[in-house]
């Protein structure tokens, strides 16, 4: 992303599962066997979703390049987005409808997954290539599209023909210390930018400080590449141009955190794409980050507009 490229003509495309999330907030997790009450429950469009709404929402213009289902899953994901403005390229997988995410959400905004599979895997280098990448560009890939070959293969093959000058952000995800080494080692030579939290980084690297986790990943990457370690209310280290520097957050009592690292990512590169330093994009990104906590919902990432003014109300209270 160091190139300088008119930033009119750059564009987020997100490459991973588009999702829809089935959250059911719980007193507590039930006991194996046992059963709770859930006090609400909702559907959102999520997954890759939250990223590019949380892009589009602070004025990017984003494209989904992953695979759609059809069915009432794939509709929903569809109005979504479209509804936010984000492109979706290729055709939607007939006959297959995309997977679920189930979340309980408990009180203390702590939530636990069980993720289905469906047509957001049935991907291929013609779906991916719809999206038409160009120089400048900015390409989003997920840890969990390389955990399965039906993802994978494709997603490798793909990245390996883009042309020069587009930019590969990996969001590694947990599942990323657990693929293989070779695997890992492909991948992190194809990134242009690593976007991970301090566990995730840790796992990578061995190392649990969030500054000097960021020096070690990038230390993994190829040359003039950038690694972003976020900390939860602490913030983020951010390692560009040889220097690693620690942007603070922005403490809440948080709700809910499902998505706050996807709001983080979005708005980050979001704010890199318009033209700001890595620093400015992160200070960005804590403040989008630390409003979404403060909201229920994968899919409430704040606009530009009220990161703007949540920031400013810092500066003058």
């Amino acid at each position: 992303m160091t190139p300088p490229y008119q930033p009119a003509t750059r564009r987020l495309i997100h490459t991973a599962q588009a999702l829809v999330d089935a959250v059911a907030e719980v007193p507590t997790l039930p006991r194996r066997g046992g059963n709770v009450m859930a006090t609400d429950f909702r559907r959102y469009a999520a997954s890759a979703v939250n990223i590019l709404l949380a892009a589009s929402r602070q004025g990017a213009h984003c494209v989904h390049a992953g695979a759609i289902g059809t069915g009432p899953n794939g509709d929903l994901i569809r109005t979504t987005l479209g509804e936010a403005g984000v492109e979706v390229a290729g055709h939607p997988v007939a006959d297959k409808d995309t997977g679920i995410c189930f979340v309980m959400l408990e009180p203390g905004a702590e939530r636990t997954f069980v993720t289905t599979l469906g047509a957001e895997r049935d991907l291929s280098v013609e779906q991916l290539q719809a999206s038409d990448p160009q120089p400048g560009d900015v390409i989003c890939v997920s840890g969990y599209s390389l955990g399965i070959e039906s993802t994978r293969t494709p997603l490798l093959t793909w990245l390996a023909m883009l042309p020069e000058g587009v930019a590969v952000v990996l969001d590694p995800g947990a599942i990323f210390e657990d693929l293989h080494a070779d695997l890992q080692e492909t991948v992190l030579q194809l990134t242009s930018v690593w976007t991970g939290n301090l566990e995730e980084s840790t796992a990578l690297t061995g190392i649990d400080d969030m500054a000097e986790a960021a020096t070690a990943v990038a230390a993994l990457l190829p040359p003039g590449a950038v690694a972003i370690v976020r900390d939860g209310e602490n913030g983020c280290a951010v390692h560009a141009d040889g220097q690693t520097t620690v942007v603070p957050g922005f403490p809440q009592v948080p709700v809910d955190t499902n998505g706050a690292g996807d709001s983080h990512t979005g708005a980050l590169l979001a704010s890199r794409i318009s033209g700001d330093s890595w620093v400015e994009a992160c200070r960005h990104a804590n403040a989008a980050a630390a409003i979404k906590v403060t909201r229920k919902g994968p899919d409430t990432a704040p606009t530009a507009a009220e990161v703007d003014d949540f920031l400013a109300a810092l500066t003058n209270p």
